[in-house]
């Protein structure tokens, strides 16, 4: 892209960044909306997400600094624009998660520098937080990440669950893993699994099959 001769460097970066960014309208996940009708793409999940965290703040465990945890779900996935979007389910591999982790951390360092360096260290700084969970705002980021794919397959009528005959069990260990065991979310989140299995959605455990 070329861009006017007047603008100054910063303003160059920044625009840079955005038209980048651009590129999550085209990476395809596995959930699909909620009619059912197609997949999602990054940048409506992104943006998804950034409703539910504001919609549902006043059910986070402890307080959180909503804002920040807008920012970290909107810059969360920014990543697969060259790592590209990895089926939950199967980042439970090893092997599968370790090349995951390095593809989407070279990502990082790419498209974030792409922004002058006071802007591309702070928003770095807040992805590298969520990637770590260990803040309450990125812990409320993280199950909000969570919750959104099991309620869109839950309505959608099963989803990427039917799809990739996913069973309710490992879905249960997903909500375990990455939301917080006090919250009403998680609750939720575990009670949407159990009427999917009900409702035919997602696979029994193989134990009660």
């Amino acid at each position: 892209m070329t861009t006017p001769t007047a603008l100054p460097p910063r303003l160059t970066e920044q625009i840079a960044f955005l038209v980048e960014i651009d590129k999550l309208k085209t990476v395809l996940r596995q959930t699909p909306i909620a009619d059912g009708s197609r997949r999602e793409n990054t940048a409506e999940h992104s943006w998804h997400l950034a409703m539910f965290a504001m919609v549902l703040a006043e059910h986070a465990p402890v307080p959180v600094d909503i804002a920040r945890v807008i920012t970290m779900l909107l810059l969360h996935d920014i990543v697969e624009i060259d790592a590209g979007d990895t089926f939950i389910y199967a980042a439970a591999d090893p092997a599968v998660a370790a090349q995951q982790e390095a593809d989407e951390l070279a990502a990082a360092h790419r498209i974030f520098s792409l922004l002058p360096v006071d802007q591309a260290a702070r928003l770095r700084a807040l992805w590298d937080e969520f990637e770590a969970k260990e803040t309450a705002d990125a812990k409320f980021a993280k199950t909000i990440d969570r919750l959104q794919p099991i309620l869109l397959n839950r309505v959608s009528g099963g989803g990427s669950w039917k799809v990739h005959s996913i069973t309710a069990d490992k879905t249960r260990r997903m909500v375990r893993a990455l939301m917080p065991a006090d919250s009403i979310l998680t609750q939720y989140a575990l009670a949407l699994i159990d009427e999917a299995v009900t409702d035919g959605l997602l696979l029994p455990d193989p134990a009660d099959v």
